[in-house]
């Protein structure tokens, strides 16, 4: 029998295999580093880049202030790895621990972390999508392909999606002196992961800033001329936009087809996690030497009624990947639980929009502080009589305070009076967020039920 010290060297020691060149794969293994593992350490990625940093490729490369190929993330520590760049996994046999790739060479491991994050839906009808000037934004290839045809100065911008991606590329558009419709076939932008009172709001503001938002329709059709250019989109209200740039956001697709028969627990909704980051196999089991961490982990939560959360946020996957190295490298008395609570911003028509939380889960929002009317505001939101999560428009430093009430589980609507209450906040609203069987574009958070290897989610076209 092996004692403590020996079972601690072997921890640190072997062949550990980090599936997702991302940011949550880098920061992963430079933990595994910090925290002593001197073993073989092996990064694989589908793109030819090394890992970089997404959020700028929406906001500052689209404004022409940043160029794609300057977004690498900064190396915290040397991880002394083996690269496997621009070969994508094809699969995994997970009775031998090997990684099957797409040049067809296979590599062992004995611990495993898959961050193979997500990846942009794309225009269904695989003709029209070929059509020149039809984009998604996901890579640093799509975002130096798009800011490239921007400059250019095209006579008109379709943005399909009005989800935080698409807001903030309309916002650049708009920002650039561009004409830009944007077709959204919720009520409002944001509607998904915000909810429609907050919606609103986000309509007003695309709509000031001389957006042509049109809410509650889908595109049916994108046509093109004889060489092969987008001109046009139809929309199911009998409507033509006359459009030489098309950005479709309709959301991501998480990169797991890759796992399809492997016995690991993976499907649409991403890869089923304990708490602890350890993957489940299709039979509800926990793997030992499997883990999963970024936007294609589901995770049960403590705060959210134990519900798998998958996650789209950046600060997530940097935390859960450090939480993943070190419970690689550890016996299981010594490791931790990824209980963080969920945070996201984003940038757009000169707002900021910060949120913690999982909005998208209340039923009930309570205007604290500002005022909707002045883009200027915290909305807290309330599931079952308790806060469950809050969003500032441009009000952010009281975010901390409502992520206390969201960790200690107080009681909505909160029962103090607050230093900027206005007529917006005197009773809660109903937060009006879509039936959540119909697909939208916008939400960063997905909760996910409890089954490990849940594959019932469906999507239908947007036509």
């Amino acid at each position: 029998m092996l004692g403590d010290g020996s079972l601690e060297r072997l921890k640190r020691e072997g062949r550990i295999v980090v599936v997702g060149a991302s940011l949550a794969g880098l920061r992963a293994a430079e933990t595994l580093r910090a925290e002593g593992f001197v073993g073989s350490l092996t990064m694989i990625g589908d793109e030819p880049h090394e890992p970089y940093d997404r959020p700028p490729l929406s906001k500052q490369v689209l404004l022409g202030r940043a160029s794609a190929d300057h977004t690498a993330l900064p190396r915290l520590r040397s991880v002394e790895a083996t690269w496997r760049l621009g070969v994508a996994a094809t699969g995994l046999d997970m009775a031998a621990r090997r990684v099957r790739l797409a040049d067809g060479d296979e590599v062992p491991y004995d611990r495993l972390l898959i961050a193979t994050g997500v990846r942009a839906r794309p225009w269904p009808h695989e003709a029209e999508a070929e059509l020149d000037g039809v984009f998604v934004l996901r890579t640093s290839d799509d975002s130096a392909a798009l800011a490239r045809r921007l400059d250019a100065g095209p006579k008109r911008v379709l943005v399909i999606g009005a989800g935080f991606t698409g807001s903030e590329i309309a916002s650049a558009c708009r920002e650039r002196g561009l004409a830009v419709t944007v077709a959204e076939r919720g009520a409002a932008p944001l509607v998904g992961a915000l909810g429609g009172v907050v919606g609103a709001v986000a309509a007003e503001m695309q709509r000031e800033h001389g957006v042509d938002l049109r809410c509650g329709v889908m595109v049916t059709a994108l046509e093109g001329d004889a060489s092969g250019r987008v001109r046009a989109a139809q929309l199911s209200d009998g409507s033509t936009v006359e459009t030489d740039v098309v950005i479709v956001s309709l959301g991501a697709t998480r990169n797991t087809e890759w796992l399809a028969g492997s016995g690991l627990g993976a499907g649409p909704r991403g890869i089923a996690c304990d708490a602890g980051c350890r993957a489940f196999d299709i039979r509800g089991i926990v793997t030992d030497d499997i883990y999963a961490a970024g936007d294609v982990a589901r995770c049960p939560h403590p705060l959210f009624g134990y519900q798998f959360l998958s996650l789209e946020h950046w600060g997530n996957a940097v935390t859960q990947a450090g939480i993943a190295a070190h419970n690689m490298l550890s016996e299981s008395t010594d490791r931790i639980p990824h209980l963080e609570v969920p945070a996201f911003w984003s940038s757009q028509f000169g707002v900021n929009i910060k949120s913690v939380g999982v909005p998208s889960l209340g039923t009930e929002i309570l205007v604290s502080q500002g005022s909707l009317k002045d883009h200027r505001f915290l909305g807290v939101y309330g599931y079952q009589g308790r806060v469950i999560g809050a969003v500032a428009f441009d009000h952010g430093r009281w975010l901390p305070f409502y992520q206390e009430l969201i960790e200690t589980t107080a009681p909505f609507p909160p029962a103090f009076p607050t230093v900027d209450r206005t007529s917006d906040g005197q009773r809660p609203l109903d937060a009006d967020f879509p039936d959540p069987s119909v697909p939208t574009h916008g939400p960063t958070v997905t909760l996910g039920g409890y089954a490990p290897a849940d594959r019932r989610m469906t999507f239908t076209p947007a036509h």
